[in-house]
């Protein structure tokens, strides 16, 4: 009753309607599809969920009607949300006057499909003017003007360089893209959601060597499914360039490659960059596949999701937008990836504490599949422990949903865990609780000045963590670039929940390589 109460108070909203009863007289044609689109605004308005108070005059007075209007009413509720392609989540009762009030609630399902795809490259390459043409449909000014759709930091947009991850979704729906008129307003992100048949959430990573960290950490810490590695034909490939699709590569990502800015360059410095490009791919064995044509676009779909070896190579133009239906074609036939079957994990990316809401985490969904209402464990904290926790809503770019599955980039508001508990690199999981200091891992050494021996202390990118380890035990006197080895390393901070036969990538200075556990000592 008090929930019913505090409903009523504070009167209809955006996502809240009043509504005395619901008969026979309401499925007229006309009427039926004036209350359908009016059930779709509350919907939109509400990121997916609509409140219906039924048995409520419209100043919210509590009238109460009899059991067989309210059925009459739920069934003609029933129709409306069959009609916009939702459906009744709940249904709550209270006897009031002699009769009953409800309250409904009604949602929506999310798309059928959802890939991730991840940006890399050099700096001014033309990653984030590439998403931002791509969801807007509109060219360039030739200054950046579109990417500004992606960098929303004061310092980001005043100096033209990405800073921090940065997160865009791109739709279609019956095969066509869906373009936004203005790509950071949170209703049109939701609008696409709710609308699409198939959605693209683009992860946007800084091309900035010195924020090489945080490029890391959005193409590991991500559930990608490609990687769209950009190359500029005015600079071609550069060290950065080769670093990403190491990365890429080493995550074992499908990799598509847009040559940028071919508006700049002529015939003769088009094709040195494609023989760069060419040489760079076979060199770590990968095979360009030229796309000119939709059927290109079809068929490199077919081939990249099929053939890790395979690299669809685009040339696009953000000024005359050349190239961008064929990017469209082929992002449109690119299949989700991986197996949503496993037991759901999500690691922790970023911690808010929401007004009216509490505790929110956000991340993209390792595997499995997650609910509205489930209880799961979040953890592990540094003392070790997990603690239960009840999933109390679902957001994916501010579109509220029932579930969400692998590959998904959500915001999960947890129940009875403080914002100033958790971590970066913590996991929200249906797994059993796993608490790991140490570890043994396979690792290969890029690069490094002199020799890697015991007491080294690197930091570790693995999923969302970002921590210092230490090599405790190797199986060789030293490593050195290019060595291969097993070593046994130790977290130096705090516990994680990691898994064998994930991969990783370690740092320290200029030294990278990467690694895989083979064995975790719990």
């Amino acid at each position: 009753m008090e929930k019913l109460l505090e409903i009523v108070r504070e009167g209809e909203r955006e996502n809240v309607e009043f509504k005395e009863m619901l008969s026979s007289h309401h499925l007229k044609a006309e009427r039926f599809q004036s209350l359908a689109c009016q059930m779709n605004h509350r919907l939109l308005m509400g990121k997916g969920r609509a409140i219906y108070v039924v048995g409520v005059s419209d100043s919210g007075s509590l009238k109460g009607i009899s059991q067989e209007s309210f059925d009459e009413t739920l069934s003609v509720l029933e129709m409306l949300a069959i009609e916009i392609g939702a459906k009744i989540i709940s249904v709550e009762k209270y006897e009031i006057n002699g009769g009953v009030v409800g309250i409904v609630e009604i949602g929506k399902a999310k798309p059928k499909e959802h890939i991730l795809v991840g940006t890399a490259g050099h700096v001014d390459h033309g990653k984030s003017t590439l998403v931002g043409c791509l969801l807007t449909g509109k060219p360039d000014d030739g200054d950046g003007a579109a990417r500004v759709y992606l960098d929303v930091l004061k310092h980001e947009i005043e100096r033209g360089l990405s800073a921090d991850l940065s997160f865009a979704v791109f739709g279609f729906k019956d095969g066509k893209p869906i373009r936004l008129k203005n790509p950071l307003s949170k209703s049109e992100k939701a609008w696409i959601v709710e609308n699409a048949d198939k959605i693209v959430s683009f992860v946007d990573t800084v091309g900035h060597e010195p924020w090489l960290r945080t490029t890391i950490r959005g193409l590991l810490g991500q559930k990608i499914d490609y990687g769209l590695l950009v190359v500029a034909a005015n600079d071609g490939i550069m060290r950065t360039t080769r670093e990403h699709l190491g990365i890429l590569l080493a995550m074992d990502l499908p990799v598509i490659i847009a040559i940028t800015k071919t508006d700049m360059v002529d015939a003769e410095k088009l094709e040195k960059v494609w023989s760069e490009v060419t040489l760079t791919l076979r060199k770590v064995g990968r095979i360009p596949y030229a796309v000119k044509s939709r059927e290109d676009a079809k068929k490199a779909a077919r081939l990249v999701a099929s053939k890790d070896l395979i690299v669809p190579v685009i040339e696009v133009s953000s000024i005359t937008l050349e190239g961008y239906q064929l990017l469209e074609e082929l992002l449109y036939r690119l299949p989700k990836r991986g197996d949503i079957e496993r037991d759901f994990i999500m690691y922790i990316d970023r911690i808010y504490s929401v007004s009216g809401v509490g505790t929110v985490v956000s991340g993209s969904i390792k595997s499995g599949v997650i609910r509205e209402g489930e209880e799961v464990l979040i953890g592990p904290f540094q003392d070790g422990s997990f603690r239960k926790t009840k999933i109390l809503s679902i957001e994916m770019h501010y579109y509220r949903v029932e579930k969400a599955e692998r590959g998904d980039i959500v915001g999960l508001a947890v129940k009875g865990v403080r914002y100033d508990e958790l971590r970066r690199g913590m996991v929200v999981t249906k797994l059993p609780p796993r608490t790991v200091w140490e570890f043994e891992a396979d690792v290969y050494v890029f690069s490094h000045p002199t020799r890697i021996k015991p007491g080294y202390e690197p930091v570790i990118h693995l999923e969302t963590i970002s921590e210092t380890v230490v090599f405790e035990e190797m199986d060789v006197e030293y490593l050195k670039a290019g060595d291969r080895g097993r070593v046994r390393m130790r977290f130096k901070y705090h516990p994680q929940f990691i898994l064998p036969g994930q991969k990783f990538i370690f740092r320290e200075g200029r030294s990278k390589g990467m690694g895989e556990i083979v064995e975790i000592f719990e």
